[in-house]
């Protein structure tokens, strides 16, 4: 988390202060901005493998007091507009296409302000997976769903207990009852206490109709700002038969008990 403040340039309205973060996400809050902030991405890899990196912002959901740019060779291209509320909506570009430089804009009052924003360093693969133009809720081949077996950020066993529904953001939330845990990066599925049952929520489009059913699913998909995102998630009956079918083949391209 950087958290710089326009306070500390209160006498220099024009100054602009640059900011270097090296960690592949995290947040930033500017308080009280006043002139400009460059925001200098810096992960800690190797320079050749920035042009394969996307990175995605996140507005917080009070954020006010500033334009987000994409900056290049001294071109700006404006990203997020002072006074947007767009709700969870996320912004995405390439790491090659330049940095983020942010404009304070003119305040008529000395009410507090603050301009902030989640942010997400990734492999451009993962990046075109979360947020896919091209039909985004058509299900999976078998092959997609065993790689996603093995590079997923969380695989679970589980049954659909309820979906809400949020016409505002244009997503899905769904509650999942789990009945088998095989890998999660961060803990969105946990032991609830009052039924000693694994539970949690993974997001979708609203588009994609989910619906409660009956039947288990095998669940996979991406942590993104700090929520499950739904990728490929085959009736599980279908993934076990997949499954054996390229083992009795050799063709697997992980193991998992799929038991």
């Amino acid at each position: 988390l950087s958290s710089p403040s326009g306070l500390t340039h209160e006498s220099h309205k024009k100054d602009v202060e640059q900011v270097y973060l090296r960690c592949s996400e995290g947040s930033i809050e500017w308080m009280y901005p006043t002139g400009a902030l460059i925001v200098n991405l810096r992960p800690n890899t190797s320079p050749a493998s920035y042009k394969h990196l996307t990175v995605c912002i996140k507005p917080f959901k009070d954020s006010a007091g500033a334009n987000i740019y994409l900056e290049k060779t001294g071109e700006l291209k404006l990203l997020v507009r002072d006074g947007d509320r767009s709700p969870s909506k996320v912004y995405c570009f390439g790491y090659d296409q330049g940095g983020l430089f942010i404009e304070a804009t003119p305040q008529q009052d000395i009410s507090r302000k603050i301009t902030g924003f989640q942010y997400e360093l990734m492999n451009k693969g993962i990046a075109s997976d979360l947020h896919t133009v091209s039909a985004p809720c058509r299900p999976c081949s078998d092959t997609e769903v065993l790689l996603a077996v093995c590079t997923s950020d969380f695989v679970i066993r589980g049954s659909i207990q309820d979906v809400t529904n949020k016409a505002e953001e244009q997503e899905s939330i769904i509650h999942v009852g789990v009945n088998k845990l095989y890998r999660q990066k961060s803990k969105v599925f946990q032991l609830t206490g009052e039924s000693g049952n694994w539970r949690g929520q993974i997001k979708t489009l609203l588009e994609c109709g989910v619906k409660p059913g009956d039947g288990d699913f095998l669940f996979t998909g991406r942590m993104h700002f700090g929520e499950a995102r739904l990728g490929c998630a085959p009736r599980f009956k279908d993934f076990q038969r997949m499954y054996k079918e390229a083992k009795d083949k050799g063709l697997n391209p992980c193991e998992i008990g799929p038991d």
